[in-house]
């Protein structure tokens, strides 16, 4: 039951693109090192516990010390350092072959336009290229909001008189849920979109029909 929300169109761990897979790595890895330690610091309390009954005060502080101290600091540490890691990949940028699109919030409508089709508009539906990086222009016209496409990438407000970039890439063509993840008033859960993976041709022919 627990594994159940590890997939589906919303979940975070059950990755469909570079972005959404180095996010889904540090989430498991962090999760285990938390682990690690909470099973460690249980046990070492059962064993200072247990000494203490039988007077082993002196072997108690090497535990406290050793285990109690050294270890968890040297763990956190070294979490700390690969999330650092991780983040310096996901800001790492392609280049070549980036396609750039526009994300415009409002209440309670999500607009998007393409620069590689200047004057095509979509509502609620966000296409891009599979298998190509993207980057997601975002802003908005009124309030706070959040563009988030779990599968994909991490979340990135859009901020009124702002532009955010978000890098993202889908592997293979299809649909991906997104939504705003930002309280931003009454209606605010209803604020989703979808985001549309095209093949190259279904791509070109998207693009095609935007041009005059």
């Amino acid at each position: 039951m627990a594994a159940s929300g590890c997939r589906g169109e919303l979940s975070t761990v059950d990755p469909a693109g570079a972005v959404a897979r180095e996010i889904a790595v540090l989430w498991w890895v962090l999760l285990g090192g938390a682990t690690i330690i909470f099973l460690l610091m249980m046990l070492l309390l059962a064993f200072a516990l247990l000494h203490r009954q039988r007077g082993g005060a002196a072997s108690e502080r090497v535990w406290l010390w050793g285990m109690g101290l050294a270890f968890p600091m040297v763990t956190l540490a070294s979490l700390t350092v690969y999330g650092l890691v991780i983040g310096e990949r996901i800001l790492a940028r392609e280049a070549e072959g980036v396609v750039t699109v526009q994300a415009e919030a409002r209440q309670w409508v999500w607009s998007f336009g393409y620069s590689d089709a200047p004057g095509l508009q979509t509502m609620d539906v966000l296409h891009i290229p599979a298998g190509s990086p993207v980057d997601v222009q975002i802003t908005s016209v009124d309030v706070v909001h959040s563009f988030w496409v779990p599968r994909l990438a991490g979340k990135l407000d859009a901020i009124p008189g702002h532009v955010n970039v978000l890098r993202l890439r889908a592997d293979l063509p299809g649909d991906y849920a997104g939504q705003s993840a930002e309280f931003s008033g009454a209606g605010y859960r209803e604020h989703v979109f979808i985001l549309r993976a095209h093949d190259p041709a279904g791509w070109a022919a998207f693009l095609a029909e935007g041009r005059p």
